[in-house]
């Protein structure tokens, strides 16, 4: 029995790994989303700042009562072959609508949100996981994602920092990265892999899956992650 979806991160970035949205968006085109359909994952998962940017309202949720809900649950709202899934850990997007481009949305939170938001997510008929005391256990969120709303192929779409999470966790099992024909070079902009703060943290092997020059010059680069014996810092010990 599958405990969690399979997770491709999918990614565009200038040729010196960073993602900046508006930088990215002036050297690249529609292939982002071309070979994203490519990837077979119905179901989609982006983090706060993403979705800040693109999808959710301007201005942020502000609890009257800021009372955490302290305990986990979940939320199945309406059941679907495809979820648009927000990571917030403390809740604080605002949505105008129940679904992001016809998809249903379905909120991962940690259990201290307020109570008021959970509310307002059920109102609107949002679904959610609401998992983890001081920050998202992901594993478990993503264990529920599988299990409770059926989701066997998911694509995390970043940024940076929500990359590292799932990374750190060893949550991801392909990388999808499309390297587009710029480069960025400012200073302090985020990378692709970010935010990992644990500095004996080993390397991550890859294996190469496949490479794909595209028309107007970015490059389709897949990678498969190889294992690591958690025990063994030094990255000796991993396996195919």
């Amino acid at each position: 029995m599958k405990t969690r979806p399979y997770i491709v991160s999918h990614m565009v970035a200038s040729i010196d790994g960073r993602i900046d949205c508006s930088m990215v968006e002036k050297i690249s085109g529609d292939e982002y989303y071309t070979t994203l359909e490519r990837l077979d994952c119905p179901s989609l998962l982006e983090g706060r700042v993403t979705l800040e940017h693109y999808s959710a309202e301007k201005e942020p949720f502000v609890a009257t009562v800021n009372k955490p809900v302290d305990k986990p649950s979940v939320n199945i709202a309406v059941k679907s072959d495809a979820y648009m899934v927000a990571v917030d850990t403390r809740g604080r997007l605002r949505w105008p609508s129940s679904e992001i481009d016809g998809t249903p949305l379905l909120c991962i939170v940690s259990e201290l949100v307020p109570e008021e938001y959970l509310d307002m997510l059920r109102e609107q008929e949002i679904s959610w996981i609401c998992i983890g005391k001081d920050s998202i256990d992901l594993p478990r969120a993503m264990e529920i994602l599988r299990n409770e709303f059926d989701v066997k192929r998911l694509a995390v779409l970043g940024g940076g920092h929500i990359n590292g999470r799932f990374l750190e966790a060893g949550l991801i099992d392909e990388v999808s990265l499309l390297l587009a024909p710029g480069i960025d070079g400012r200073a302090g902009q985020t990378a692709l892999f970010d935010g990992i703060r644990d500095m004996s943290h080993p390397p991550v092997p890859l294996k190469l899956a496949s490479v794909e020059p595209l028309a107007n010059g970015t490059v389709w680069v897949r990678y498969t992650l190889k294992k690591i014996d958690q025990d063994d810092k030094t990255g000796k010990g991993m396996t195919q």
